[in-house]
């Protein structure tokens, strides 16, 4: 367990030690710290990521640091950062500390330039966050907001939104979510299960409708009205 600690040299199978426990030891603690943490970095999770980055890379490139002491730093840090985060949820003001709240950069179709330079983003890049959402025409934008993320929000004005069955009073099914039974040519019969399905109804039902084998499927489809979509191999 040398490699732990500081040496004047690392031989080759230390240097791939340390490369491996790091890898581990960071996967651990970012499932720890939670899946907000690597699905959309605001304020306090950019702060952690860019410490731990820090941290855990230069004892992966200088064997004169040792690995153990970027690990217990590493492990307090992300105490810190789950007690931060369950905190926010708590009182108020700190999350408000960590994640303002959302303010308006379009209102009724005027946009408020104050706004732009608070979230210290141009009108290239508003611009570009309204044909992402194939707005053309900022005047159909009633409201949109800056939120703590980063990301715009979007609402266009009634008289531009898409009509949909209830405006016209139309009845509808109800929604329903294909499950996905087969994947690159494996069963998941847990799934398939869950519809009141079994392994053999499944092949008989492809051999049936598509004279193929399980193996010749690269994803399948079912929903709750038993329709089955299959996607084959090219």
């Amino acid at each position: 367990m040398d490699f732990f600690n500081s040496q004047e040299t690392l031989t080759a199978i230390q240097w791939i030690l340390r490369a491996i426990i790091s890898y581990f030891f960071l996967l651990l603690s970012v499932k720890l710290m939670g899946q907000r943490s690597i699905s959309q970095l605001r304020l306090l999770d950019f702060i952690m990521a860019l410490i731990i980055g820090n941290i855990l890379a230069h004892p992966l490139s200088d064997e004169h640091l040792g690995l153990k002491g970027s690990m217990i730093t590493t492990s307090v840090l992300v105490i810190l950062y789950i007690i931060s985060v369950f905190a926010s949820l708590k009182w108020g003001k700190l999350r408000r500390f960590f994640d303002s709240d959302p303010f308006p950069l379009i209102e009724n179709g005027q946009i408020i330039y104050k706004s732009l330079a608070r979230a210290r983003i141009s009108i290239d890049v508003l611009l570009s966050e309204l044909r992402k959402e194939k707005v053309e025409d900022i005047q159909k934008v009633s409201l949109a907001l800056w939120e703590p993320g980063g990301t715009i929000s979007l609402f266009l004005d009634p008289q531009y939104e898409a009509v949909t069955p209830a405006d016209m009073h139309l009845a509808t099914n109800a929604f329903t979510f294909p499950k996905t039974i087969i994947k690159e040519g494996k069963i998941d019969s847990k799934e398939l299960n869950r519809g009141g399905k079994d392994e053999a109804w499944l092949k008989n039902r492809i051999k049936i409708t598509y004279n193929a084998d399980v193996n010749d499927i690269l994803l399948a489809t079912l929903d709750n009205n038993d329709t089955l979509k299959v996607f084959f191999y090219k």
